[in-house]
């Protein structure tokens, strides 16, 4: 929680952090402001003190109203930090950071850097910065031991804000499921009204549209992948594929709240009409190994037990796993799954088998996502819900929603 960043900090021998860019589809800086419409700032938190949040003169309204101490870029202008640096823009960018760090009294010491900005042209100016104030040096938080580590337990705000974005995406969910099923058939394949096969990119057309509707954003956009694509994890689905009856369909969607909030991660996998022995015997295993796993949970773990666990529930099936197979293309291939935040994938990382700072806690959210792919079967299955850790040592699902694999056409 943000509350352990001083901790989080002084444990990792650092003096502040800095995180940089725009506030909307920012992590870093949307954790520290709440978000707003600021399309370039920087937010300096130095140990023991309130972050300061630097804006440019025309964001000022929107700086203020997120209660934090502000600095307008304007108190440095440009024009006579160009005359200074002779022309020079490079020095002229680097200066208007070093007044602001000399304004806020941080010229020396270990400053984490965090946030999304042009890389190429933010790494030249931190190279000059370090020879214009030499007793500071910029790092980036390679082991996510600071940000990220605040950011992986979550307030009772947080939690709700996360619980509403499942709400959404369960609501869009049941509709996709009703618009599929009222379609007709031809020779297996959805129809729509004026004749031709209903396609995966008209699927996804619809879901942005709902999701807009509600008020979230589809920044990652959706995996909605038929067939061979079914079986390959992170293929999206081919947007000119036909839907048609009987194939498996992998449909994960992630949106976020509008300007880049909190997201929610959710996966059903379903065939229209009907399934094929094979895709049943399928999706039962992977139902299977996620209910046992649920049962399983228990606070304080590593996340990467459960990940073992699971390869161990798919090798007993007699599936590939990672565990002893780390480059299979087939059976389960991929960890079991992921905090979850302003970021679709933060800490606990399930696959992290060292890494004791994983541990399932208190505020703690995460998706549990089995699944089993074998593309050239032309078939896959996943089954996904987010879960977190209640403050009293409990595991609760956000949102329930039903786990059919077969849709029956209307």
């Amino acid at each position: 929680m943000k509350s352990d960043l001083d901790q989080l900090l002084r444990d990792d021998h650092a003096d502040a952090l800095w995180a940089t860019g725009p506030a909307q589809h920012n992590p870093a800086v949307v954790y520290l402001t709440g978000g707003g419409h600021m399309t370039a700032a920087d937010v300096f938190k130095k140990v023991g003190e309130e972050p300061v949040l630097c804006h440019a003169p025309m964001e000022r309204d929107e700086a203020a109203r997120t209660g934090l101490k502000t600095l307008n870029f304007s108190k440095f202008p440009l024009k006579e930090r160009l005359a200074f640096a002779e022309g020079d823009h490079l020095v002229a960018s680097a200066l208007l950071n070093k007044y602001i760090l000399e304004e806020i009294g941080l010229t020396s010491g270990k400053v984490l850097v965090y946030g999304r900005t042009q890389v190429g042209k933010f790494y030249s100016i931190l190279k000059k910065l370090e020879e214009m104030l030499p007793g500071l040096s910029f790092e980036g938080d390679i082991n996510d031991a600071v940000l990220l580590q605040a950011m992986a337990t979550k307030d009772v705000d947080e939690i709700e804000r996360i619980r509403a974005m499942g709400k959404v995406v369960t609501t869009v969910v049941s509709r996709v499921a009703a618009f599929l099923t009222g379609h007709a058939v031809e020779d297996e394949i959805l129809m729509k009204p004026d004749g031709t096969p209903l396609l995966i990119g008209d699927v996804k057309g619809k879901i942005n549209l709902w999701l807009a509707e509600s008020g979230a954003e589809n920044p990652e956009d959706t995996i909605f992948a038929i067939g061979r694509d079914a079986g390959v994890p992170h293929s999206s689905g081919t947007p000119t594929d036909a839907l048609r009856l009987g194939q498996t369909i992998v449909f994960d969607i992630f949106p976020c709240e509008k300007g880049g909030g909190y997201f929610y991660d959710f996966t059903r996998t379903w065939c229209l009409g009907y399934a094929p022995d094979e895709a049943i015997q399928l999706y039962e295993s992977v139902k299977g190994v996620y209910h046992q796993v649920v049962s399983e949970l228990e606070a304080g773990k590593n996340a990467a037990h459960f990940q073992n666990r699971t390869c161990e529930l798919f090798e007993d099936l007699g599936h590939q796993t990672p565990r002893k197979n780390p480059g299979t293309e087939e059976g389960y291939v991929h960890s079991l799954g992921h905090g979850l935040g302003l970021n679709v994938h933060e800490k606990p990382w399930f696959s992290r088998a060292d890494d004791p700072t994983n541990s399932l806690v208190p505020g703690s959210v995460f998706t549990i996502e089995p699944g089993l792919y074998y593309p050239d079967k032309g078939m896959g299955v996943r089954l996904e819900d987010t879960y977190y850790v209640t403050h009293d040592g409990k595991f609760g699902k956000f949102v329930d929603y039903p786990m059919n694999l077969v849709l029956p056409m209307k």
